[in-house]
């Protein structure tokens, strides 16, 4: 189905839509009556959703199959709405990765792909949604960051948590730039999340997801689209995570690096 600009529904934008967080909040979208534009690389698993979300909460659905990874593929997905006549009304920026690695072994090409992804197309996208968005709309950005923001360093994902350092600031950053204006901005900074998310990273055996204060992605999700439609800047799920970032403010930064790379380390791998 496409959209049709006919529908008097709200339309969003979410990348990285077709598992984890990003699935859980389109459904979450749909639920709430959003027409969707769901973005990823996965075309089968959209279509799929993309049916089942038309069906079951009677929305618009649309799907776009782009690697955002590369460089011109924010400019391509925005392009293709316009000429079709549709204006995004909230953009959800769910879409990136990690990679865990001792930085000097590590693969340069990936994290060149991760730090596109992460960060490059995240800003790509913010600024082709706000010249496409008319004044008198209300508009929404979420973008997905992580607690790995907060601390100084995240040492064997020293790329990973540099790039999410720079999601928070930059949009806690525009949020404050746009505070008087149509458009609020929210980041979402969950903790470990159970997701494909440590497949992907190759984190098997890090202390990072051996901890007892796992998320499950649909709270993490609600959470995030609960925070958002309040127009909070900050939205970080769960106590044990809120109370992990409030520690970063009064522990020394060396002893956070120090934390961290212990947490990150292998075990038993």
């Amino acid at each position: 189905m496409s959209i049709t600009q006919s529908s008097l529904n709200s339309t969003a934008l979410i990348t990285g839509a077709s598992a984890g967080i990003g699935y859980e909040l389109a459904e979450l979208f749909a639920q709430h009556g959003h027409n969707l534009v769901l973005v990823a690389r996965s075309e089968d698993k959209l279509q799929s959703m993309a049916l089942k979300f038309a069906i079951k909460y009677k929305v618009y659905t649309k799907v776009i199959a782009a690697d955002l990874s590369e460089h011109d593929a924010p400019e391509k997905v925005m392009a293709q709405l316009k000429q079709e006549g549709t204006t995004v009304d909230v953009l959800v920026n769910n879409a990136g990765f990690g990679y865990y690695g001792a930085f000097k072994e590590s693969d340069l090409q990936r994290e060149l792909d991760m730090m596109q992804l992460n960060m490059v197309s995240l800003t790509h996208l913010c600024k082709l949604f706000l010249e496409q968005l008319p004044k008198e709309r209300q508009g929404r950005i979420m973008n997905v960051s992580s607690t790995a923001a907060f601390p100084p360093a995240g040492p064997f994902m020293a790329v990973y948590y540099a790039s999410k350092a720079y999601v928070q600031s930059f949009s806690e950053a525009l949020a404050a730039e746009l505070e008087d204006s149509n458009v609020t901005v929210t980041t979402l900074s969950p903790g470990p999340t159970e997701t494909n998310f440590k497949e992907a990273a190759n984190l098997h055996g890090s202390g990072l997801f051996s901890k007892q204060f796992i998320a499950d992605a649909r709270s993490v999700a609600k959470a995030g689209y609960e925070g958002m439609m309040a127009g909070e800047v900050v939205v970080i799920p769960g106590v044990y995570n809120k109370l992990t970032v409030l520690s970063t403010r009064f522990v020394p930064r060396s002893i956070l690096r120090n934390m961290v790379k212990k947490i990150q380390e292998k075990r038993g791998a």
